[in-house]
């Protein structure tokens, strides 16, 4: 069955069977995590904080990317890589430390997952990798090591718009307009389905100018000799005409009575070329009516329809696919066109093939291949897209319902699910709890200062949004410390408010205690309203749709968050003396 997935790829991908998927099309992020958060709108009408993009950035030299960089030479002779291409990787990685430590955390994202994607697909199989020129250099390198640089089949250049200002009012540069398409293949039998274009109306007003007169079907004179003899080539093709007329084959012979009137020839193949057919076929040809014979010569030449020819085969430069555009739109900045990814599958996979794609955004690959009959997994780590995605793309677009057509990996939908994402995987565990409560995540995994994530709502008295702070605690023994410590932050940050996140709720004894310190932090009042400065939210309480109690949340329009029942006996907790 179809699966889309809820978490990191490099998880999920981990754990799916060897060799069990045809095509990898993957069209990864680079520079910040604005690719996850697009999904995000600010409907307040005012400007999400620049501190939103520092917040989010990806591609930084954090303790987890050096683990993950000081570990790959192992990751790729586990997975066959020779040794020469591990050795470059450490020069290289060493190289970059100094020059681009960006780029360096980067790469390394990229190669643990190509690793893997490596071993999923089977040996028909292919990956093409959708990225732009800021890092395609680097990518494809790294690609030539893990697929092998026999297996480089393309490197495409996608025209997806036509002008760009960024060469313009003296930038001293030209335009970016285009895409790069990295297409490799397992090994040297993959499979690929011939791709045609139509011709260019100009190529056809000149190559096809002949129109069949009965049929009004427009051809052009084809050869028919070739350059090898082979078999019956070299003959004379007998043609005969009447005086003033023109020539038709003279296919019984007449020649050897002629017929007063008639004049005969017999048209050997061009000098040092040969037949390229049997006498037996062009007799065939000429009863199908596909010779055309020169009117000076009598050299005949095979028509060939414009409407039976396929059209031009694909080539390395696509100027005819546009962006995404009108309905096809889901509010992703870089969503590509159902139409490129199509060609994509067309191209390398046969109908009921599995088509995989690990950073699936707002699915269009998912659609493409359920359009043409293929089988799909898609993957995301962005639970707003995975639920936007199921109910948009699937549901609402291509009317598939869940559990008969496709299923949802991942996502915590009780309070087992939650606890099996933290004993599975802490940080994601602390990433879906943030972005359920439509939080934005810090993509820190260590070292955070006590902040997983914000909330942003709006404030009418400040010029910018606002901020919750907050912090997530998935084990069983959430203390007074615990709090104490949000607290902290909530000073040490300077903002308006602070939320924690927490398994199971509190005890009465724990909502006691933590009511007071609750109180101290005091109420922010907008509009006569007031709103604790400091809440807890419990999962259970967060998956029967509670909602931090604060004022207007960036994207979540004018929806205000209510206080839960656990929000609610803090209050009583607090007032009651």
């Amino acid at each position: 069955m179809n699966r889309l997935y809820y978490g990191d790829c490099l998880t999920i991908m981990r754990e799916m069977r060897s060799q069990s998927v045809d095509l990898i099309y993957l069209d990864p992020p680079f520079n910040s995590n604005r690719a996850y958060n697009a999904i995000y709108k600010d409907e307040t009408g005012r400007p999400l904080p620049d501190q939103i993009e520092a917040f989010c950035d990806l591609w930084t030299l954090d303790e987890d990317s050096e683990r993950a960089i000081q570990r790959m030479p192992v990751l790729m002779r586990e997975a066959g890589i020779d040794d020469e291409t591990v050795e470059f990787w450490r020069l290289w990685m060493n190289a970059l430390r100094r020059t681009n430590p960006k780029m360096l955390a980067y790469l390394s994202y990229m190669v643990q997952r190509l690793v893997v994607m490596k071993r999923l697909l089977r040996p028909s199989g292919s990956v093409w990798l959708h990225c732009d020129p800021t890092a395609s250099h680097y990518i494809k390198v790294m690609m030539d090591g893990i697929f092998g640089y026999e297996n480089c089949r393309n490197e495409i250049v996608w025209k997806r718009t036509s002008a760009h200002s960024d060469g313009a009012q003296g930038g001293r540069r030209c335009g970016g307009i285009h895409d790069t398409l990295l297409f490799y293949t397992w090994g040297d039998q993959w499979t690929w389905n011939h791709q045609y274009l139509p011709y260019d109306e100009t190529y056809t007003d000149s190559a096809y100018r002949h129109v069949e007169e009965d049929t009004g079907r427009r051809f052009r004179h084809g050869d028919l000799t070739g350059a090898k003899e082979g078999g019956d080539t070299l003959y004379e093709w007998r043609v005969k005409r009447p005086l003033e007329g023109d020539w038709i084959a003279d296919l019984d012979d007449e020649w050897r009575d002629p017929v007063k009137g008639w004049e005969y020839r017999g048209v050997p193949p061009y000098k040092g070329r040969f037949w390229a057919y049997s006498p037996d076929n062009m007799r065939e040809f000429e009863s199908q009516g596909r010779l055309v014979y020169a009117r000076r010569t009598g050299m005949p030449s095979y028509k060939r329809y414009l409407d039976e020819m396929p059209g031009v085969p694909l080539q390395d430069i696509w100027t005819d696919i546009n962006p995404a555009f009108g309905s096809e739109r889901l509010g992703y900045a870089t969503q590509k066109p159902l139409a490129l990814v199509e060609r994509i599958i067309q191209c390398s996979t046969n109908e009921g093939d599995v088509v995989l794609d690990p950073f699936c955004g707002c699915a269009t690959t998912l659609e493409a291949a359920h359009t043409l009959g293929r089988r799909w997994v898609g993957i995301d780590i962005a639970i707003h897209a995975v639920k936007r995605v199921a109910t948009v793309r699937l549901r609402d677009r291509l009317e598939l319902e869940e559990g008969a057509d496709f299923t949802i990996e991942g996502v915590p939908r009780n309070l087992e699910g939650a606890q099996d994402l933290w004993e599975r995987d802490k940080y994601h565990f602390q990433k879906w709890a943030v972005e359920q409560i439509d939080g934005f995540v810090t993509t820190k995994r260590t070292a955070d200062g006590g902040i997983d994530g914000r909330l942003y709502f709006d404030v009418p008295t400040e010029p910018e949004l606002q901020s919750m702070v907050l912090e997530v605690k998935g084990g069983k023994n959430v203390t007074i410390a615990d709090l104490r410590a949000l607290h902290s932050v909530l000073e040490r940050e300077e903002a308006l408010m602070a939320g924690l996140i927490i398994m199971h709720p509190l005890s009465d004894q724990k909502r006691r205690n933590f009511a007071r310190l609750i109180g101290e932090a005091g109420d922010l009042e907008v509009h006569g309203t007031p709103y604790a400065r400091m809440q807890i939210l419990s999962v259970p309480e967060i998956l029967e749709g509670q909602r931090f109690h604060t004022p207007t949340v960036a994207g979540r329009g004018s929806r205000q968050g209510k206080l839960s029942l656990g929000q609610q006996q803090l209050r009583g907790d607090l007032l009651d003396p």
